[in-house]
């Protein structure tokens, strides 16, 4: 075991410990469940569902198709709306939007697993490389994506199966974007996004260049001045401070980082992890950053959260996820100061003060009356910030670029979508609607021979 500061260890566990407590969240459907799942819809016309998808896939149509034992024309059904349904079918919160809305879902019965049929049907298509596109004639024009996460990939795909040459630029040494970096592990075993990447690539026409970050290697100047058109997806990549005392000692860091370490991670016992373990914040990153520190060892992981559970980011069904893991989830309280011990390499983390909170007059407030949780280690899970440089006369709103129904920007030629924008949703499904829509307005605008006006006043 390898010991790495005060109370924070790697290798906590035996390698079938890890292996277990990683692997797959839910598990494939086989043709059997599949068949027993899908015949429980029943096929609405109008479908609820259908309304509560960001994509717009036709639900019911892709669901009658796996009961009638044709899952390619299922997995086609979804890709013709979400190129990455495969990905969305792991991560969705199906349980606050198709699923929620799905009429057996009542208090005698349960709603119909979607996701977990969408995953049968586009597994089965990926597997077996069954493409469902192909290029329409070459344009020759050429469009610049920033940023190759769920966003950039679904405008990317969409732009080159209208036949444009599409330039990926990408920060990271790899594609993905959050789908790579930023969900729990036991979401995406066995490499899936990177799987998910080729797939959506294997159209033609797209060629992704890494390492490329914009503000540091070239601006939006450089990229309108060498293409037609430009797509923003370049996602959040700041995190909120607590702006607290002590915030910078040894043992206090931000959850994305360590969920993107875990996933990078070839072996999970290589990955330190505290006994008592803090997580601040109410969030999916929250859960996520809360339930793999238990899955590593953790003999104690809080999360602690300022507002009640009703106004909690997270779904409830995360919540009870990360409960029955064995996180407490306490309510109602917010950090105060960070308490720290001097040790053997200097001041490390010993807990956090924490400030209960009350609704007054309508008001998140402090009471006044505090408590220490004992910590070894805190991860910061209070949001993140659009960072981003080189973008010139770009207009915001609530700190990120603003964009009309289309996606464009306020400069002409730009386009923008996923987390980076003001109407962004911090879902991947989300993400995945505003690239592929702007696409299709960028194709628009390349097929007419015109240039937009500025949509952004």
């Amino acid at each position: 075991m390898e010991r790495l500061g005060s109370g924070i260890e790697a290798g906590r566990l035996s390698s079938n410990e890890y292996a277990s407590n990683f692997s797959d969240l839910h598990p494939r459907l086989d043709k059997h469940e599949a068949l027993v799942a899908s015949d429980r819809c029943y096929f609405c016309y109008d479908a609820p569902c259908m309304t509560a998808c960001p994509t717009a896939i036709d639900i019911p149509m892709f669901i009658r198709q796996i009961s009638t034992g044709n899952p390619l024309g299922s997995a086609k059904t979804i890709f013709d709306q979400n190129i990455l349904g495969g990905m969305c079918a792991r991560v969705c919160p199906t349980e606050t939007l198709c699923e929620d809305v799905c009429v057996r879902n009542t208090a005698e019965d349960r709603p119909v697993e979607i996701g977990r049929l969408q995953r049968y049907a586009t597994d089965i298509a990926m597997e077996t490389g069954r493409q469902f596109f192909e290029r329409k004639a070459a344009s020759g024009k050429k469009i610049a994506v920033v940023g190759a996460g769920p966003a950039g990939l679904a405008a990317a795909h969409r732009l080159a199966v209208n036949g444009h040459d599409v330039t990926i630029l990408e920060a990271r040494e790899k594609s993905g974007g959050l789908n790579e970096y930023g969900i729990a592990t036991y979401k995406s075993v066995d490499d899936f996004a990177q799987r998910e990447v080729d797939y959506v690539t294997a159209i033609g026409g797209i060629t992704i260049e890494h390492g490329k970050a914009l503000g540091r290697d070239y601006s939006l100047s450089d990229l309108s001045a060498h293409y037609d058109a430009v797509f923003l997806g370049m996602g959040l990549s700041g995190v909120n401070g607590l702006g607290i005392e002590s915030e910078d000692l040894s043992g206090v860091e931000d959850a994305v980082d360590f969920i993107a370490a875990l996933r990078q991670a070839k072996d999970k016992a290589a990955i330190p992890v505290g006994r008592r373990v803090v997580v601040l914040g109410g969030g999916m990153t929250a859960i996520d950053a809360a339930i793999q520190a238990k899955l590593l060892g953790a003999e104690e992981v809080t999360i602690c959260y300022r507002r009640g559970k009703e106004n909690m980011n997270a779904s409830g069904y995360e919540q009870d996820l990360a409960a029955s893991k064995g996180v407490i989830i306490r309510h109602w309280m917010q950090p105060k100061s960070i308490i720290g011990k001097d040790g053997p390499n200097g001041a490390h983390v010993a807990g956090i003060e924490v400030e209960y909170t009350a609704m007054i007059e309508g008001r998140l407030t402090g009471t006044g009356e505090t408590g220490v949780l004992a910590a070894d280690q805190i991860f910061k899970a209070i949001g993140q910030t659009f960072e981003a440089s080189g973008l010139g006369a770009l207009q915001f709103e609530k700190g990120k670029i603003a964009v009309d129904a289309q996606g464009r920007t306020s400069v002409e030629n730009v386009w923008a979508g996923g987390d980076c924008i003001g109407r962004g949703e911090d879902l991947t499904v989300s993400a995945v609607a505003q690239g592929r829509d702007a696409a299709e307005s960028i194709n628009r605008m390349l097929a007419a021979g015109a240039q937009p006006s500025s949509a952004v006043a």
